[in-house]
This record gives C-alpha cells, sequence and structure tokens, in this order.
C-alpha cells in the first residue's frame, strides 16, 4: 500500500502486515432508524434473562441451606431440653426485674406477680416519660414467670396422676 502526503508530495510505502491499520474504514451501515441490529437485541435480552435467572438461583439455594441449618439448630435445641423462646430471659432475671422472689419447689403466687407487673408496667408507660426498654422488659419477665408457673401446674397435675393413677372423667347425657 502506498500512502502519499498532500502538503509535500513525500511517499510512503507501507508494508502489507500493516496496512489495515491505514485503510480507510467501511461506512457504519443503517439498521432502520436502529443503531444495533435486531440480532443484538435478542441477546441482550437472553443474557439479561439467564443473568437474572442465575442470580435468582443462587440466592434461593442459599436461603434454603439457610432455612436447614436453622431447622437443624432448631432439633438440636428441642433435644438438649432448651427452650426456644424470643427472650433469653433466665428464671432468676425474670425473678430480678420485677422484684420477686423465685418459686420454690410446688409453691408460686401469681397474683403477687402480676401486681408487680401492672405497677412497673404502668410506671415505665412511654406516654407518661417511661422506657419502652424497660417496659418491654418487664413484659419479658412476666411471661418467663408465667411459663414457669404453668410448667410446674403441668407438671404437678401429672404426678398427681402418677400417684393416683388415671381417672377419667365420665359425662353422662341426661
Amino acid at each position: 500500500m502506498i500512502l502519499t502526503n498532500k502538503s509535500n508530495s513525500d511517499v510512503y510505502v507501507v508494508p502489507p502486515k500493516f496496512s489495515l491499520l491505514f485503510s480507510p474504514s467501511p461506512p457504519h451501515p443503517v439498521y432502520h432508524g436502529t443503531s444495533y441490529p435486531l440480532d443484538m437485541a435478542h441477546r441482550i435480552v437472553s443474557q439479561v434473562v439467564v443473568t437474572g435467572a442465575r442470580v435468582f438461583g443462587r440466592a434461593f439455594a442459599e436461603a434454603y441451606k439457610q432455612a436447614q441449618a436453622s431447622g437443624k439448630y432448631a432439633a438440636q435445641k428441642k433435644a438438649s431440653g432448651g427452650s426456644l423462646t424470643t427472650s433469653s430471659l433466665t428464671l432468676d432475671e425474670a425473678c430480678k426485674i420485677l422484684n420477686v422472689k423465685p418459686p420454690a419447689s410446688g409453691e408460686h403466687n401469681l397474683e403477687h406477680v402480676m401486681g408487680r407487673f401492672k405497677k412497673l408496667f404502668d410506671l415505665n408507660n412511654p406516654e407518661k416519660g417511661g422506657s419502652f426498654y424497660l417496659q418491654s422488659k418487664i413484659l419479658r419477665a412476666r411471661e418467663r414467670l408465667e411459663m414457669e408457673f404453668r410448667e410446674a401446674e403441668r407438671k404437678a397435675a401429672h404426678d398427681k396422676e402418677l400417684k393416683e393413677g388415671w381417672n377419667p372423667k365420665v359425662y353422662k347425657d341426661k
């Protein structure tokens, strides 16, 4: 390929391997008012769909793994005798929050606990300048003590039934 300079009429010889660098570019085709051919649009749309499916698939797989792990944790916790309550409040902490004595073996005073709960819950009302955090702690403490009392009552009824034997209640029609 031979190039000439119009200003000083110099002639340059370009070796064949560099001729593509100096050749004029072909005119760009116009595709009926669009800048990309229709094939490119299909390719882009399919790439977006495939990429979205990949991302969704990975997210679904990760969520499934987390759900399985959570289920295994719950099963282990249940098998070990732990409770799956939302609060991890111990019985001792609940008694300290409500300022009551821990229930002794077989005896508990639910009325005293409810009286302390109502008093402390009303004192910590956020509308009266109290703390919502403290109010929620008081509520969780009452729930924990109620759970303990229900469990003690259930155990006492079970022990009584074992001691006396099973005595079904029979209802007769009149």
